[in-house]
């Protein structure tokens, strides 16, 4: 088994979290516990991140945002209440996540995040950024290789949903089940599962191979017939919100979906068709809620080193309504 951090639970915790002790196991539980997490971004997708991780009882959630709640958040961002249009949406969400778990302790922070020096982030043992820019990606996963905390990217475009994970070397049980004969000599066989818990390593690469992988490569061409274009959308999008410094805005639809066919051109002419960006303004609140729900539940395994984690990158595609994940820079 993967090494307890020997934290120990009050009996008010063991009682609530009875289900989680018995789904995973208690040194997981314990783990989680201890865990200190860092999500940076409270749109729609934040919250439903945020309420997941809460409820599943960790140590600490600092909740970073230096935007103002908007109209649009009321599309998919449940925890900030009507009443607080135009305030801080870190901390107009804080008194709805806390009454999810009043055992977790919550931190509202309303300053911007590139104002954050590196020891800020090294303070986490989880670090996810949500609506950040592909320079931000890429800064704040390299302090956190340098510290060897675990990094999430994540994002919702309408009906586009994307993560990306940075876990270094990473270490975690995973239960193996095999299947034995038990039956005698000359019986008819009969077999039994046995399951054996091994410990298993795997090694991540950094946020700057998703931002130099081509998927125009000949390699790649299998995996965007069976998948389709998710990925170059996902390039696309991100392009759009480094140049223009926002999300496709519905208030501006036409202009904003002429820009970016003009990036699908320069990018990808003849992978992404022009339907392709009729859906991806404001958070659509499914979306947030399966996205956010895979990204939440991988963060938890992560903490616990309890199962595989995924390798290395998830995208919800909108045509299938179904999400994949896909190795980028990596093995499976």
């Amino acid at each position: 088994m993967v090494q307890s951090n020997g934290a120990d639970l009050t009996e008010q915790e063991a009682e609530l979290y009875d289900r989680q002790i018995r789904l995973w196991g208690l040194d997981s539980q314990k783990r989680l516990r201890s865990a200190r997490i860092l999500i940076a971004g409270l749109n729609g997708l934040g919250a439903e991140i945020a309420k997941n991780i809460i409820l599943a009882g960790v140590k600490s959630v600092t909740l970073l945002d230096d935007r103002k709640v908007t109209e649009e958040d009321y599309c998919s961002q449940f925890l900030v209440p009507q009443s607080s249009l135009g305030s801080n949406r870190a901390e107009a969400s804080l008194t709805r996540a806390q009454i999810l778990n009043p055992m977790v302790e919550l931190n509202a922070d309303a300053e911007a995040l590139d104002s954050k020096e590196d020891a800020y982030f090294k303070g986490f043992d989880v670090v996810c950024l949500i609506g950040a820019s592909t320079a931000q990606h890429v800064r704040v996963d390299t302090i956190c290789r340098e510290a060897d905390v675990k990094f999430f990217a994540t994002d919702v475009w309408g009906m586009y949903g994307f993560c990306f994970t940075d876990l270094q070397k990473h270490e975690f049980a995973e239960d193996v089940v095999k299947h034995v004969v038990v039956s005698k000599p000359h019986e008819k066989i009969k077999t039994e599962a046995i399951s054996t818990t091994v410990k298993c390593t795997l090694e991540f690469p950094p946020y700057q191979c998703l931002v130099d992988f081509d998927f125009r490569d000949a390699s790649y061409a299998r995996c965007l017939k069976r998948n389709g274009p998710a990925l170059p959308v996902q390039r696309v999008l991100q392009k759009f919100r480094d140049q223009e410094q926002r999300d496709p805005a519905y208030a501006k639809r036409e202009e904003d979906v002429k820009k970016l066919l003009e990036l699908r051109d320069t990018l990808a002419p003849e992978i992404i068709s022009d339907p392709s960006f009729d859906h991806v303004f404001a958070q659509i609140s499914p979306v947030a809620a399966i996205v956010g729900g895979v990204v939440a539940h991988e963060i938890i395994k992560v903490v616990s080193q309890k199962e595989r984690p995924h390798r290395n990158v998830f995208l919800f595609n909108p045509d299938t309504c179904c999400g994949f994940v896909d190795a980028i820079g990596t093995a499976m």
